[in-house]
């Protein structure tokens, strides 16, 4: 058993694996990168189906079985060490070569810095599987105006369409978590709302949702002053005491045009 310090829960159960994989839909011609490949049960089935498969293994335990795998299957390639280090461009992978398949279980700790990291690759990639923790894959796939709509929200409809596919319980994995998972698809979008700057954009959505409680007014008085925040909001469409959590993609990019 691989040590809890990295946060690891191996889908063990085989019945679980198998409904993942026909989800994935995975075609001869691809290439596909495992997020945290563990003892390599997902790895060795993705190399079946796939024509490539980079897997990334932080554990370095773990790195040696699936390097051990890698020699019984060619076409697997073992990357040791943290995906937020990872080359995609020294992988062949981004614009003008070839775009990625990303499947990954997440550690829960560390669940948004790597959504994060995919997003600002996504032009690197085809599209997004993950299992994570239940109430994440709910704020990623919420509606404006839920509970659970905020900052992760806007950032994963931004860059792509969140779809929870299905739920998995704790007892699928070992060790068990005490919260459910699902399955979570993120189709990038390839025309995304127009905005001037993206990484401003995404800093500004940050600001709006710093205090969730208080008004969009008075999460951008300190950025820009009470008279242009009061001035952008109308100038958006919004009424004066509008939160954060009730705007859709396209309301902040409306908001974010005005501001700027």
């Amino acid at each position: 058993m691989a040590p809890q310090r990295l946060g690891q829960h191996f889908l063990k159960d085989e019945a679980w694996r198998a409904r993942i994989l026909r989800s994935l839909a995975v075609q001869p011609d691809q290439v596909w990168l495992e997020i945290g490949a563990g003892h390599g049960e997902m790895t060795r089935e993705l190399a079946r189906a796939a024509r490539r498969v980079i897997a990334i293994e932080l554990d370095s335990p773990l790195v040696a079985a699936l390097e051990s795998l890698a020699k019984e299957q060619p076409n697997i390639e073992v990357h040791p060490g943290d995906i937020l280090a990872l080359n995609l461009e020294k992988l062949g992978l981004g614009p003008g070569r070839e775009r990625v398949h990303v499947y990954g279980s997440l550690p829960y700790y560390i669940t948004s810095p790597i959504l994060r990291w995919l997003f600002e690759h996504a032009s690197a990639i085809e599209s997004i599987h993950v299992v994570i923790q239940f109430e994440v894959a709910e704020r990623l796939a919420a509606k404006p105006g839920r509970r659970e709509f905020g900052f992760l929200s806007v950032l994963a409809q931004f860059y792509a369409q969140p779809e929870i596919i299905f739920r998995i319980p704790p007892g699928a994995f070992r060790p068990r978590p005490k919260v459910s998972s699902a399955l979570v698809r993120l189709a990038i979008r390839r025309e995304r709302v127009e905005v001037s700057d993206e990484e401003t954009f995404i800093a500004f959505v940050g600001k709006c949702f710093e205090q969730k409680r208080k008004t969009l007014l008075n999460n951008l008085k300190p950025v820009a002053g009470a008279e242009k925040a009061s001035e952008a909001i109308r100038a958006a469409g919004l009424p004066p005491g509008v939160r954060a959590e009730e705007l859709s993609v396209e309301k902040f990019a409306a908001l974010f045009r005005a501001m700027r």
